[in-house]
């Protein structure tokens, strides 16, 4: 009888346990609803915009604003897949883990790099993109014909807060390593101005901002020129609290439907659809 009433203590140890384990997951089968987060300001994956159109999604706390980009597509698709009604928030980047950590959102997805820093607060799913890190120049600057790190020893770069881009500045050797500034549209200004000679992209946002202002343009580095980074750097993932294993597999098994093809078809269409100067 002790060992009968001991195995049922153990049991009910065992899924008390389990039941605290799964307290605060996200339930597929009983939400409606998904509630993704970016910035709503890093064309070509993210920018909002007052018009609408077959690719958007209402700004959640936002009336008569709307977000379009590679990343809302991408997050459309994940949220179709899972049967699940998608919603999108726009929060500062710096502020991005921390409203998923808090419960405001359940996914990023907003062109995030899965960095170990960044590994150590937040599960991340599978890749959904890889690109490349360049520098954007004024295409009248004395840095337009650059083709390695080394021709920009002596320039002001600068990058966005709380980024790989800003990490990778001191690489450079003999860089004047400028103060970081919150979104790309203060990055603009600043290299439009002559206040620093360029700033460290992800090529498809750099393709955005050349195709919307003809005064700057890409500098790509050949192989061993450029910055030096892990496989990590030049792929973005979505990023997830780290106690949503069932969702994290869902968001992967979704991914794998989207081939590598139509996801570049997707940023090329987004490229084209980015807000204009």
């Amino acid at each position: 009888m002790k060992r009968v009433l001991g195995l049922f203590i153990v049991l009910a140890l065992v899924m008390g346990l389990s039941a605290c384990g799964n307290e605060g997951q996200f339930d597929l089968d009983q939400e409606t609803e998904i509630v993704v987060g970016l910035e709503a300001a890093y064309a070509p994956f993210n920018w909002s915009t007052p018009t609408e159109n077959s690719f958007t999604v209402p700004l959640d706390g936002q009336p008569g604003f709307y977000v379009d980009g590679f990343d809302v597509v991408m997050a459309q698709a994940i949220a179709d897949e899972l049967g699940l009604t998608l919603v999108v928030r726009a929060i500062d980047w710096n502020g991005l883990i921390l409203a998923l950590t808090s419960g405001e959102i359940d996914l990023i997805i907003a062109g995030m790099s899965p960095t170990a820093e960044r590994a150590q607060t937040v599960a991340f799913s599978n890749e959904y993109f890889r690109s490349e890190q360049v520098m954007v120049v004024r295409t009248d600057g004395i840095y337009a014909s650059a083709t390695s790190l080394a021709d920009f020893s002596g320039a002001k770069i600068v990058a966005q807060e709380g980024t790989l881009q800003d990490d990778l500045i001191d690489q450079i050797a003999g860089v004047l390593h400028q103060t970081t500034l919150n979104n790309y549209s203060a990055l603009s200004v600043a290299l439009s101005s002559g206040s620093v000679d360029g700033f460290v992209a992800e090529l498809p946002v750099a393709q955005g901002l050349v195709a919307s202002n003809s005064n700057y343009t890409i500098i790509q580095f050949g192989a061993g020129l450029g910055f030096t980074v892990s496989d990590d750097d030049v792929i973005v993932s979505v990023a997830l609290r780290q106690e949503d294993v069932s969702l994290l597999a869902a968001v992967n098994a979704a991914l794998a439907t989207i081939s590598t093809e139509q996801r570049n078809t997707f940023m090329q269409e987004a490229l084209l659809r980015q807000p204009q100067e």
